[in-house]
């Protein structure tokens, strides 16, 4: 059985989005009947849960249960979870278990509940990508990265929401004219970041043991950094980009990964070598082995740290939290040099000209080929054409300045740096008119294609009670010394604390 929200009207959406802060001033009062205890199964890891469910401590029945359970007590506050499909989660529940009796099992997430970004193609439940031409749209075929998750034995609850296309959040997050806004479990006057901003929230609250997401410029970092869980984005050519809404193929295709999100570390250790490796369609792919993260001898690593990118200057309290990591990294014996890659505000300056060089046609050629013809209002579609000749230069720029950064590189195995400039921010934010748009501290990473992951670290006194997390970044197909050092820094500073709502 499918079940969707609601279609919501443009007015309604801004509408929602201006007063949120004022509808939702009582998370609090409710928090304190539908909070769980902290033993609770359901704050486990996924991989903590899979070997509950092998020694026969817990059913798959019970965890779909459970999880059910929590989506229902949260959803109707965060919004993060736009669609289910539990008649086929109950019964591929008591199949599992019931193989688990016979000694049998599918995989290393056998019986594991998981939900899916909305960008995803899932059969046979509806997949929107937050875009309206496609709001009734079902699926035959499940996305490559969806099927190995289910062919490994996880159990697909539903899907979490997303900006239109991944890309129309507009600084409000995750929002869209499907479904609505997405708010932080932390704090629901704030928002989760985006685009994979429902996978984040659901996970952050316990209602999923992990999610599938996309990165186009720090979609599953910003949110495993707004919401205190973990993330990473891959290589590009780990992970293929089949079946996403934006997938693989044109100008703009080096900037997409996709990868889990999860609430510990060792989750994300244990899904990327399920989720890589080439699927014959996604022509990026490389079949470049995926080493193992307990390899990684930490001691050893050169580590390059910044706190600022020179552009737009963090808070005080998270460039506070990038040299508490580098004191973990120094504590091993690390050699720590204070550096950042050359040509950083270049690169962006290249990669914004490059985003609007076609006049955005490519995001208009999205609009009309799912039938949407009332864009969501933070969706980009307006851009100056520039000439063939303009156009090939900024190709060769970016090139240029990616290998100079790739030859940088050489010197270290590892980056600590911010993966935001401030803690995650209210839904009512409004970008300053002289920041630039170029100053992100995670998109860098999508042009180069290095591999990024993010963990919290601690919580904020500027947004009180909100996470703060860190950003790792390794050489390229080097993601196991992004796993090794996340799982340092986590066992370090703690890592995920559950909301409480």
């Amino acid at each position: 059985m499918i079940r969707t929200r609601t279609t919501v009207s443009r007015r309604q959406l801004l509408r929602s989005t201006a007063a949120a802060s004022a509808m939702l001033a009582l998370p609090a009062l409710r928090a304190k009947a539908i909070g769980f205890a902290a033993d609770d199964v359901l704050t486990v890891s996924a991989t903590q849960a899979a070997k509950l469910l092998r020694d026969g401590k817990v059913t798959a029945v019970e965890l779909v249960e459970k999880c059910y359970a929590r989506i229902d007590a949260v959803n109707p506050m965060i919004n993060a979870v736009v669609a289910t499909c539990r008649e086929r989660a109950r019964a591929e529940a008591a199949e599992a278990d019931a193989m688990l009796k016979q000694g049998k099992s599918k995989g290393p997430l056998h019986g594991v509940p998981f939900t899916v970004k909305d960008s995803f193609d899932t059969a046979g439940l509806v997949s929107t990508g937050g875009t309206l031409g496609r709001k009734e749209f079902v699926p035959g075929t499940d996305a490559p990265i969806v099927a190995r998750a289910r062919a490994a034995g996880a159990i697909l609850l539903g899907k979490t929401n997303t900006p239109e296309f991944t890309l129309g959040g507009g600084g409000k997050g995750t929002v869209n004219l499907v479904y609505g806004l997405t708010k932080n479990p932390y704090d629901v006057k704030y928002q989760p970041s985006g685009s994979s901003g429902g996978a984040g929230a659901i996970v952050a609250a316990a209602g999923s043991y992990f999610d599938v997401g996309s990165d186009y410029g720090g979609s599953i970092r910003g949110p495993a950094f707004a919401n205190g869980i973990a993330g990473i984005k891959p290589t590009l050519g780990r992970v293929p980009r089949t079946g996403h809404i934006v997938g693989y193929g044109g100008p703009f295709d080096s900037f997409q990964e996709t990868g889990p999100l999860a609430r510990r570390v060792e989750d994300l250790a244990l899904l990327l070598p399920i989720l890589a490796g080439p699927d014959d369609w996604d022509a990026a792919m490389a079949p470049v082995p995926l080493r193992d993260p307990k390899a990684v001898d930490l001691k050893s690593l050169r580590v390059a740290y910044y706190t600022t990118n020179g552009q737009v200057d963090p808070t005080a309290e998270l460039q506070a939290t990038v040299m508490q990591c580098v004191g973990y990294f120094k504590s091993l014996g690390c050699t720590v040099t204070q550096d950042m890659p050359p040509k950083m505000k270049e690169l962006g300056d290249v990669r914004q000209a490059f985003n609007g060089a076609d006049g955005r046609e490519h995001i208009r050629r999205l609009l009309k080929k799912h039938g949407t013809t009332q864009a969501s209002p933070g969706l980009r579609i307006d851009g100056d054409v520039v000439p063939s000749a303009e156009f090939t230069r900024l190709c060769e720029a970016m090139d240029a300045i990616r290998s100079e950064q790739l030859a940088w590189f050489e010197k270290y195995d590892l980056i600590v740096c911010p993966a935001s400039e401030r803690a995650p921010i209210p839904l009512d934010y409004e970008r300053p008119a002289d920041r630039p748009r170029n100053a992100s501290y995670t998109s860098e990473y999508n042009t180069t294609g290095w591999p990024a992951g993010v963990v919290r670290v601690g919580t904020s006194t500027e947004a009180p009670g909100l996470p703060l997390g860190i950003q790792l970044v390794a050489q390229p197909w080097r993601d196991d010394v992004v796993l090794a050092a996340l799982a340092h820094v986590e066992k370090q500073a703690g890592g995920w604390k559950a909301p409480s709502i």
